[in-house]
């Protein structure tokens, strides 16, 4: 369909956020709630744009990888935070730190989902919320099939209230949405990925161009401690409607699309994710925190070579989180595959070495004693997934 700047009237501020929506979804998303019996509680967050798992927990004992990121490499010399004497944490996250020592976090490298194509944000965050094994193959999220086969009580069926429910969550089962009504502010990542979207639509980049001059004072200056609250907001919420009756929370957090400037543009979401883990701690208390599980995932990792503009690109193997009460943490879960030659997938990418799917289904398994064969068959179609499976040890 082709829009025509003549014809369609939008303020800069309605332009750039409706756009942003479109291109690579907003810093927050909706947050969606499912109610069931039981007493386990699980929550994930989506990471969107694309998290360099390889920037958050740094191999720094991998020979090599400080020159494959000249700029981007830390040692607990220069700030990592050693994890286990192979791995570092990014001092943006050093928030987290707490949550390792006391074995409540847990790290799982390597992982991805089975998108292999051209690295879209929009296809592959339809594999990872999806669960399936090619792009539009499902048209439902996994996490709502996964309701269909988790006991559930009909007196307490979750009800939707809006309609904006993210794909992860989206079916026939219903769920609960809210959505925040605050006016946040694009993040940079957002910005420079519409700006090459459209730069190819000379009245769409004029356009965007504008508004960007126009708006910048007001919308990309975001005081870190403002954006820090609405995150601490969105956790608490997620955290203070698990104490009730719901048992299932998702919400998103973005800003990871870093092709430029990383080193700077990395440590406010390495910072968000940190913030919303340890609100979600703080808020649900010490006895339903020890029943939780969080699961942190992305759609895909970033290149291994940093790029010349000082940023990352568009990879495949990439990371995920785990944290909670309920694991048994202090670990980075995963085989390594190392980042010598010929170890890079493409000669480019981390390669993965397992998939990420299993990674939540271990969690569906251990938390609500959903089936192998649930699993498998309705739930991730086409994945493997058995009682031996490495990801039900944490």
């Amino acid at each position: 369909m082709t829009l025509s700047m003549n014809r369609i009237s939008l303020s800069r501020r309605g332009f750039l956020t409706s756009a942003c929506c479109l291109a690579a979804a907003p810093v927050f998303t909706p947050v969606t709630f499912a109610a069931m019996p039981g007493d386990n509680r699980f929550v994930t967050i989506v990471l969107r744009g694309a998290m360099d798992g390889l920037d958050l927990v740094q191999p720094y004992g991998d020979a090599g990888f400080a020159a494959l990121r000249p700029t981007l490499a830390l040692t607990p010399e220069t700030g990592l935070l050693d994890l286990d004497g192979h791995f570092g944490l990014n001092p943006a996250a050093a928030d987290l730190l707490p949550l390792w020592k006391s074995k409540e976090l847990a790290f799982v490298h390597a992982v991805s989902t089975p998108y292999r194509d051209q690295r879209s944000h929009f296809d592959g965050q339809d594999m990872l919320e999806s669960g399936g094994e090619h792009v539009a193959e499902e048209r439902t999220g996994w996490l709502n099939r996964a309701l269909a086969v988790i006991p559930r009580s009909d007196a307490r069926k979750a009800i939707d209230v809006n309609t904006s429910t993210e794909l992860i969550l989206s079916g026939p089962n219903e769920v609960d949405v809210w959505a925040s009504d605050s006016n946040l502010a694009p993040a940079r990542d957002e910005m420079q990925f519409l700006a090459r979207l459209y730069a190819g639509d000379p009245p769409f980049a004029a356009a965007l161009a504008e508004a960007t001059r126009a708006d910048t004072a007001s919308m990309m200056t975001e005081p870190d401690g403002q954006r820090g609250a609405k995150v601490a907001d969105v956790a608490a919420l997620a955290a203070n409607m698990l104490k009730g009756d719901y048992r299932i929370a998702s919400f998103s957090i973005s800003g990871w699309d870093t092709h430029i400037g990383q080193a700077g543009q990395f440590k406010r979401p390495a910072q968000d994710l940190a913030q919303a883990i340890n609100t979600l701690k703080t808020t649900l208390g010490p006895e339903i925190w020890t029943k939780t599980v969080v699961l942190a995932m992305t759609e895909f990792g970033r290149t291994v070579r940093q790029n010349g503009s000082g940023g990352t690109d568009h990879g495949t193997g990439g990371c995920a989180l785990l944290s909670g009460g309920a694991i048994n943490g202090g670990r980075i879960l995963g085989k390594w595959p190392g980042l010598g030659d010929g170890q890079l997938l493409d000669d480019r990418d981390l390669m993965p070495t397992a998939d990420v799917r299993e990674v939540a289904a271990a969690m569906l398994y251990r938390q609500f004693d959903v089936g192998v064969g649930d699993l498998t068959g309705k739930i991730f179609p086409g994945m493997g997934f058995d009682k031996g499976s490495q990801f039900l040890k944490v």
